[in-house]
C-alpha cells in the first residue's frame, strides 16, 4: 500500500488499515485519499477479509486536509475543485458502503476531514483526550463533503452548533453526540478496547453482518408502514433459510461453537 498507508491482515480476517503520516498528523493529500479508496474497495472484495480496522500513527489521528494540498486546491478553477472533492467523497462513500464491519481507533485530534472518516466507521473508539472538530467555516469553506456521513451520525442539531461555529470538541462531547461509541483512558488502551470489539463481531458470520449492514441502511429514517414490514419479514425470511442461520442455530442448540467462531483460548466457553 506503500509507506503512508500500512495494511497487514492477520488469519483471523481482520485487516489493519493504518495511516502513516505522522509528520503531518496523518492528513489527507490527493495520494493518502486514492490509497485508502483503493484499500477499501479492495478489503470490502476479499472474502477472506471480515473485519476493517483504521487507526493511525503518531500523535493525532488525522488532522483533516493537509496544507500543502489545501494552497494547491486554493489555486483550483470550480470544475478542478469539484473533481478533487468527488475523489474525497468516493473514498468516503467506500469506506461508509462498505459489507464488512468497520472499526476506528483515535488518537489526539481528528478535524475535519479526520472527523468525517470517523463518522463513516461503524464503530468508533477514542481516547479520553482526543480532540474532535469541524473548523471548515473558519476558513471560508463548508464540511459539504463529509456532511452525509457526520449528520447521519450526530443529528442536525449538534451539525449545527459544531459545523457553525468551527469550534473544537472533547472526547466526552464527541461521545454523549454520536460521534464515538466508546472511550478509553489512554492511547495504550485502545488495542484492548479493539481486540473486544473484534472479538465479538467475529462471533457472527459474514453474511449475517452484511445483511445486518445493508437493513441499517434501508431502514433508517422510513416510516414504519406496511411496505416496510413487508420488507423486513422478507429479509428475515431469506435468512433464516440461509446456510448460515442453519448453522448458527444448530451450533445453539448442540452447545458447540459455529463453524465461522474461531475456537477460544483455554478457560473461555462462551458461545457469545
Amino acid at each position: 500500500m506503500g509507506e503512508m498507508l500500512e495494511l497487514t491482515v492477520a488469519e483471523g480476517g481482520v485487516a489493519d488499515l493504518v495511516l502513516n503520516r505522522p509528520q503531518v498528523h496523518n492528513a489527507f493529500n490527493d495520494e493518502l485519499i486514492a490509497r485508502l479508496g483503493d484499500a477499501f474497495a479492495e478489503l470490502d472484495a476479499d472474502e477472506a477479509v471480515r473485519a476493517v480496522l483504521v487507526r493511525a500513527r503518531g500523535r493525532n489521528f488525522c488532522a483533516g486536509a493537509d496544507l500543502d494540498w489545501m494552497r494547491a486546491a486554493a489555486s483550483y478553477g470550480e470544475e478542478e475543485n469539484r473533481l478533487d472533492a468527488e475523489r474525497l467523497s468516493e473514498m468516503l462513500h467506500r469506506f461508509n458502503a462498505m459489507r464488512k464491519p468497520t472499526l476506528v481507533l483515535v488518537q489526539g485530534a481528528a478535524i475535519g476531514g479526520g472527523a468525517g472518516l470517523v463518522a463513516c466507521a461503524d464503530i468508533a473508539v477514542a481516547v479520553r483526550n482526543a480532540r474532535f472538530g469541524f473548523s471548515e467555516v473558519r476558513l471560508g469553506l463548508t464540511p459539504a463533503t463529509i456532511s452525509p456521513y457526520v449528520i447521519a451520525k450526530i443529528g442536525e442539531s449538534a451539525a449545527r452548533r459544531w459545523f457553525l461555529t468551527g469550534e473544537r470538541f472533547d472526547a466526552e462531547t464527541a461521545h454523549a453526540i454520536g460521534l464515538v461509541h466508546d472511550l478509553v483512558g489512554s492511547e495504550g488502551d485502545l488495542l484492548s478496547a479493539a481486540e473486544r470489539i473484534l472479538g465479538d463481531l467475529l462471533k457472527a458470520p459474514p453474511g449475517a453482518l452484511a445483511v445486518t449492514k445493508d437493513l441499517i441502511a434501508r431502514v433508517k429514517s422510513r416510516p414504519i408502514d406496511p411496505a416496510l414490514r413487508a420488507e423486513t419479514a422478507a429479509i428475515i425470511a431469506e435468512r433464516r433459510a440461509s446456510e448460515e442461520a442453519r448453522e448458527g442455530i444448530a451450533a445453539f442448540f448442540e452447545r458447540r461453537l459455529a463453524r465461522w467462531v474461531r475456537r477460544p483460548s483455554k478457560g473461555d466457553n462462551e458461545q457469545g
